[in-house]
């Protein structure tokens, strides 16, 4: 039985010795690689994709790719200038119209929202095209019009006609002085 157990310790060491000389040899390769790519001037793949992948990040943190993205990075400065927390914008009446909604936080900054002589329009980042506020005869244009209330969440409807924005488009919201570019349509 004791000779059983030598030759196991043996074969396990043997075994440990193998694994050992071949896992050296795999990273002496690897860094023979590297080298000769470092001297070529390349980058090994695995640091080309981490850096491939930085710049994606940055360019990812440049144009917020979501309308959440949008709201942490855009809705802030709308925020603390225009009092309004912008609550998302998306494509209504089988996409016809699209639904612009916002909350009012500071009243008297967003007064200018509310205010029907201000005229409001979408531009489609894409092709340029303005989307108006459509006028109903009896009902009027399809925007909130009364006086601005802090907490309230308020609307405008714009026309979609062709639907040529869609969900994902980029577009800018024009009411009189206010402007907020790159909203992403949900």
């Amino acid at each position: 039985m004791n000779g059983n157990t030598a030759t196991g310790n043996k074969s396990k060491l043997l075994a440990g010795l193998l694994a050992g000389s071949f896992a050296f040899s795999t990273a002496s390769a690897q860094t023979d690689a590297r080298n000769a790519l470092a001297q070529a001037g390349a980058q090994p793949p695995a640091q080309a994709q981490r850096a491939a992948g930085a710049t994606a990040n940055k360019l990812a943190l440049a144009e917020p790719a979501t309308p959440r993205d949008w709201a942490l990075r855009q809705g802030q400065w709308v925020k603390r200038n225009w009092g309004v927390e912008i609550v998302g914008m998306k494509p209504v009446s089988s996409g016809h119209m699209l639904a612009f909604r916002y909350k009012i936080l500071d009243a008297q900054k967003a007064k200018l929202l509310n205010d029907r002589k201000s005229k409001a329009y979408v531009i489609d980042e894409a092709t340029g095209i303005r989307l108006a506020v459509p006028a109903m005869e009896k009902v009027g244009e399809l925007r909130s019009g009364s006086a601005p209330e802090e907490g309230r969440t308020y609307f405008i409807v714009f026309g979609n006609p062709g639907k040529v924005v869609k969900s994902g488009s980029r577009v800018s919201i024009v009411i009189g002085n206010f402007r907020i570019d790159g909203l992403i349509v949900a």
